[in-house]
């Protein structure tokens, strides 16, 4: 979007802030360079002998110290001194030089000239340099530029850029980025006070940039050329559009800018007619500046592309949503890291696992950048594999500390893994150098569970040990990474009892008969961050245990012999007739006859038959067989293979999960609508 601001827009002209007046002088005496600079004669608006250096005739103008000069100065009092800031406050005051007779004449003077010269262009190539995005690279160049070098500017960006090799789009389109503008007001004793200007000079938002014509081979030459010669008059015409000419009296110096590879846009000095005119080495600043700028911009561009693809990486592995496993409610939270630094590789995953379980994983991959944000995708997948497998916390973590050595040297990462059994109401976890958890109680009670600390995940040759522990019923355990306890102003350790006071006291304002609602915890521990806690990226997952009562599971051991399966029909009678489900007997009769029947023909050992009630009645058969069942179209003369196609048709929702001493087949049924 084209923006019109002016270099001090809305601040106050410094006439009337008489106190800041003789700032430019006084930072200038500071900086070592001239107060008091004598406007340059030249162009149109003065022209004298080539080689001499005339003085200004008395009462003329003078522009801010060294812009009358060529190519002007970096005056620290300035816009584009080292010492200016963003668009000095107010308007800029601009000396009127004294007059000095005879002037600085030959060597002397060419010489002085020169410094100025070099100076401002050593001033605003730092000042365009301290940009970061495309934008303040572009402010940095206008700022610098006006007044000191120019009037006004105007600068045209591609659009939209072309990135890196990328092959940039057809048509050649320019669009106008930014313009800056300052006027010249009254004359208030030896000052003359530039303020902002409303109206800058119109130009074309768009402009097409055709193959052959004026515009393009101007484009092409990538030397900045002045705007009174034939084929800039033409490319400017083009530039700015037919229906906006230059004023009359302004001076031009069209710049392309290009980048490492091609022209990604053109910038376009101008300067009044009351002011010297541009000087051929004028030329060559406004080329230093476009070349900086230009290389500015397809640094920022490069970098944003990668921090964007980097964020997307990282965004596309965390998971899309949670799970809702049977007894604990889930709540999560990622928050990137701050502008200034780079992706981290946080993660966190809620992985269901068989007998109503629930894996609770959180890591964080060490380092910030794409190579953590791939790092940390490659281990939450071999996470997920590993917990699929029903592996102890302890052996899972084994095997990703073996997977991340096989990643390379020096791929490291800390990780919590906790398994919460609802039925039993307790949670074993293992961690591999991760921040311990914190487990907020119902009556408020805030404690950091002590977890053996374990080594990063990539060290190499470290056991890993796992604890079990009471998980409680309306509890609710708390999985972090560091980002959100560490920073710049806090240790870890002081984070953490930051952290566990805050969820004490957000427990108790909803009293001791409460808990407090998960969505509602996770932001309020978010806000617990300030300024200076962003250093690093966060990743949040909150477990909100429910558990599952006693008097909702029936668990039973069938021997694996041709009785089973009416055993397992009557045991469920039973319990649907204790838990008021009749109406669901034939359904359930049905689907237990065909999965345990299944079971026990590959079976050795007894089979186990678990029935759970909550929001919906789960049937769980396990055998020690490692085999998988797969579902399969039967033939019409066969006698069997149609008990999963009747599971698949009746169940609400089913499945089949590897054990390592087995597998469990499970199905869901709805209970009440």
């Amino acid at each position: 979007m084209t923006e019109h601001p002016t270099s001090h827009e809305g601040r106050q002209p410094l006439a009337a802030r008489p106190q800041e007046r003789a700032r430019p002088r006084q930072e200038a005496a500071a900086a070592g360079l001239p107060s008091d600079v004598p406007a340059q004669a030249g162009g149109p608006a003065a022209q004298a002998a080539p080689g001499t250096d005339t003085p200004p005739t008395t009462g003329a103008p003078a522009a801010a110290p060294g812009a009358g000069a060529p190519g002007g100065t970096g005056s620290p009092g300035g816009n584009g001194g080292p010492g200016g800031q963003g668009g000095a406050p107010g308007a800029v005051a601009v000396a009127v030089a004294p007059q000095h007779p005879g002037g600085a004449r030959g060597a002397d003077g060419a010489a002085r000239r020169e410094g100025e010269r070099l100076r401002f262009v050593g001033a605003a190539t730092r000042r365009i340099a301290r940009g970061l995005d495309l934008d303040e690279i572009v402010l940095g160049l206008c700022r610098a530029t006006v007044p000191t070098f120019s009037d006004e500017i105007l600068v045209y960006l591609r659009d939209p850029l072309p990135v890196g090799d990328e092959r940039p789009v057809a048509p050649f389109v320019l669009r106008l980025r930014r313009t800056d503008r300052l006027r010249l007001s009254e004359l208030e004793g030896e000052e003359l006070v530039l303020v902002p200007d409303p109206d800058p000079t119109p130009a074309a938002e768009l402009c097409e940039v055709r193959s052959g014509g004026a515009l393009a081979e101007v484009l092409r030459g990538v030397r900045p050329v002045f705007g009174d010669s034939a084929a800039a008059k033409t490319a400017l015409g083009e530039l700015l559009g037919p229906e906006h000419p230059l004023p009359g009296g302004l001076r031009a110096i069209l710049a392309p800018l290009r980048g490492r590879r091609r022209v990604i846009g053109a910038a376009v000095f101008l300067r009044r007619s009351e002011r010297a005119g541009f000087e051929p080495n004028d030329l060559l600043v406004a080329a230093q500046l476009a070349t900086h700028t230009a290389l500015g911009i397809d640094k920022a561009v490069l970098y944003g592309r990668e921090a964007y693809i980097a964020d997307e990486l990282q965004r596309t592995m965390l998971p899309d949503s949670l799970p809702q496993p049977t007894g604990v409610r889930l709540a999560s939270r990622y928050l990137p890291a701050a502008e200034t630094a780079r992706v981290g590789g946080d993660w966190y995953d809620a992985i269901p696992l068989p007998g109503s379980r629930v894996a609770l994983v959180v890591g964080d991959v060490m380092g910030h950048s794409m190579t953590s944000a791939a790092i940390m995708g490659q281990l939450r997948t071999t996470a997920q594999t590993l917990a699929g497998l029903d592996l102890p916390p302890q052996e899972v973590l084994h095997h990703l500390d073996e997977q991340a050595q096989r990643l390379g040297e020096n791929r490291m990462a800390t990780c919590m893994y906790a398994v919460y059994d609802p039925v039993s109401h307790r949670i074993t976890v293992a961690n591999a150098g991760h921040p311990p958890p914190i487990l907020l109680h119902l009556g408020g009670r805030a404690e950091v569970l002590r977890v053996p600390p374990g080594a990063p995940i990539g060290v190499g040759g470290v056991d890993f040990e796992a604890v079990e522990l009471d998980a409680p019923a309306g509890a609710t355990l708390l999985l972090y990474t560091d980002g959100l306890v560490e920073s710049r102003l806090r240790d870890v350790w002081t984070g953490i009892e930051q952290l566990r006071e805050r969820l004490a006291a957000t427990a108790q304002l909803t009293g001791p008969d409460h808990s407090p609602p998960l969505e509602a915890l996770c932001d309020d521990v978010l806000d617990m961050l300030g300024p200076g806690d962003r250093d690093d990226d966060i990743a949040l997952l909150a477990a909100r245990f429910e558990g599952i009562a006693p008097s909702d599971v029936a668990y039973w051991f069938l021997e694996p012999e041709d009785a089973a399966p009416g055993r397992a029909r009557r045991l469920a009678r039973r319990a649907l007739a204790r838990w008021d489900l009749e109406e669901l007997t034939d359904s359930v009769e049905l689907l237990i006859s065909e999965v345990v029947t299944n079971a026990v023909r590959y079976a050795e050992r007894p089979v186990t038959l678990r029935l759970l009630r909550t929001d919906v009645l789960r049937c769980e058969v396990g055998d020690d067989s490692p085999q998988l069942p797969r579902q399969r179209r039967a033939r019409d003369t066969d006698e069997g293979g149609r008990g999963l196609f009747l599971v698949n048709r009746l169940a609400r929702r089913w499945g089949a999960t590897r054990l390592s001493g087995g597998k469990v087949v499970w199905f869901e049924l709805a209970t009440r609508s």
